[in-house]
């Protein structure tokens, strides 16, 4: 077969090129590295990836710069996190809302979480709490919330961080486990959500647990429930909701992810940094404030948890007959 000239060219330019771009991979980071975090700042994916930021950078050599790219439940960030040059430069922290739930509650998601980006690692998983404020001093546990939440049919509010979040479907499993009625008032951002309750102007919210004990040693609000497997550390004196009966454990999950295309040797070495980052002291510590740990991962396993927790969470929003306009 013969080879044209271009062709040959082409080749030629190949093999001249790739010993400069095994060398670029070689001594990356060369820059400061930007993570973009698709939510407000002040909510626990900020929280994570300023935590995680403090460990990539020590790890990495390299300034870490957690960029807030807040709206429409973290598909604003994303998107741009998604049409980032593939070079290593530019993550994101995607949370169960992003990589898992948008998808099946957008009619037309701008990004697609699976191809459109490459894993590198999970980071964290935080279990939520349901709190009430102090303004309904009648809810002392779980049992007095569901009562009132029966007898006030649809008037009891919950706030959470947009339709269709993760704090809202929880939220909802609840309702419906119990078979009660209820006001869903969403907002932006974790934090608005948070203030919310507080200033007595909604009455509960489903949130990271490290967010709602801020607001429970302040007395700003209660914490009667964990959607978690066992109680934690943070809050010993919480039951579990599988304790009271109902048979939901979930959070949120946080994990890194990098634009599609990103070469392997990158992938890897950031993988590697977010191991190291859990050997770092603020990374340590801003972890438990929020009842997590770092639990590093591989890229493929990083994938097959993603594509089970989107199956599983398309079943509860078919269920909940939810849908974003985008």
């Amino acid at each position: 077969m013969k080879l044209s000239r271009r062709g040959a060219l082409a080749g030629a330019a190949a093999l001249l090129a790739a010993p400069r771009l095994a060398s670029a991979q070689a001594n990356w980071p060369d820059r400061p590295i930007r993570i973009i975090v698709p939510y407000n700042a002040g909510g626990i994916t900020d929280v994570i990836s300023r935590g995680t930021a403090a460990g990539l950078q020590a790890a990495l050599g390299q300034p870490v710069i957690v960029e807030n790219r807040p709206g429409a439940n973290g598909t604003i960030g994303t998107l741009a996190a998604a049409r980032a040059p593939a070079d290593g430069t530019t993550i994101t922290m995607g949370i169960t809302d992003t990589f898992a739930i948008n998808r099946s509650t957008f009619r037309n998601l701008q990004y697609n979480d699976e191809t459109d980006f490459a894993p590198i690692s999970m980071v964290t998983r935080v279990p939520f709490a349901l709190m009430v404020g102090a303004h309904r001093r009648e809810i002392t546990d779980f049992a007095s919330f569901v009562r009132e939440a029966r007898r006030e049919a649809g008037r009891l509010s919950h706030a959470s961080w947009g339709v269709g979040s993760s704090s809202h479907l929880a939220f909802e499993f609840v309702a419906r486990h119990q078979n009660f009625e209820k006001l869903h008032v969403p907002f932006a951002a974790q934090a608005p959500g948070m203030q919310a309750v507080t200033a007595a102007q909604v009455d509960s919210m489903m949130l990271p647990v490290g967010g709602a004990n801020s607001l429970a040693v302040d007395n700003r609000a209660r914490i009667i429930a964990l959607a978690h497997p066992q109680r934690v550390e943070l809050t010993p004196n919480v039951p579990t909701l599988q304790e009271l009966g109902v048979p939901l454990a979930t959070g949120l999950w946080l994990a890194l992810f990098a634009p599609a295309r990103t070469p392997a040797p990158i992938i890897q070495r950031l993988n590697e940094a977010v191991r190291q980052a859990g050997t770092h002291p603020q990374t340590v510590e801003v972890f438990r404030q929020q009842a997590g740990v770092l639990e590093p991962s591989t890229p493929a396993e990083l994938a097959d948890f993603a594509r089970r927790e989107r199956e599983q969470w398309a079943r509860v929003v078919r269920e909940a007959n939810i849908t974003v306009e985008s």
